[in-house]
């Protein structure tokens, strides 16, 4: 098997395996909890989630690998760019418990938001490295806005669920 094709597959992996195990944490309150929240227009159906998210950490996991490889990993010019890939991910990953573990509504918005612009950053220096990297992540950008909003719609739509939580909290 060709070292590269390792490589892509690691790189794609690693978003994947993340996203899979937070999801896992959300199943047991997507029909509990959740489905008590009262939602936006804008709300997607739950089964719109797993594909999009499994297209965007594909993209997202093969533009690190172009940025791995054209910035020299660690140690060149990927490394600004490949520290805020990082960023991002824990990012992302923090979310789900936040907000569904936790049920912090106005959490999850706070981070969902800091997730937003490091994405931002993340792109604009991936585009520095790689242009293609760059435009992997506009998708996943777009997304994260979109779920920035929702979030956010979500927070203000239940603000007595947002009071309840975040009193016993505090």
């Amino acid at each position: 098997m060709n070292a590269e094709f390792l490589k892509i597959t690691a790189a794609i992996a690693l978003p994947q395996v993340g996203g899979l195990l937070t999801a896992l944490l959300a199943l047991p309150e997507l029909m509990g909890w959740y489905q008590r929240l009262n939602f936006p227009p804008i709300a997607p159906p739950n089964w719109v989630f797993p594909p999009v998210w499994t297209v965007l950490n594909t993209a997202l996991g093969y533009a690190s690998y172009l940025v791995w490889s054209a910035g020299g990993g660690f140690v060149g010019t990927g490394r600004l760019p490949l520290a805020l890939y990082g960023t991002q991910l824990v990012l992302n990953w923090a979310w789900t418990p936040v907000f569904f573990k936790l049920h912090q509504l106005r959490w999850s918005f706070l981070i969902s938001l800091v997730h937003t612009a490091v994405v931002y950053a993340t792109g604009y220096a991936f585009f520095n490295v790689n242009k293609m990297a760059g435009y992997l992540i506009f998708p996943y950008f777009a997304w994260c806005t979109f779920a920035t909003l929702l979030n956010f719609e979500i927070y203000r739509r239940n603000p007595q669920e947002a009071a309840s939580r975040e009193e016993t909290s505090e």
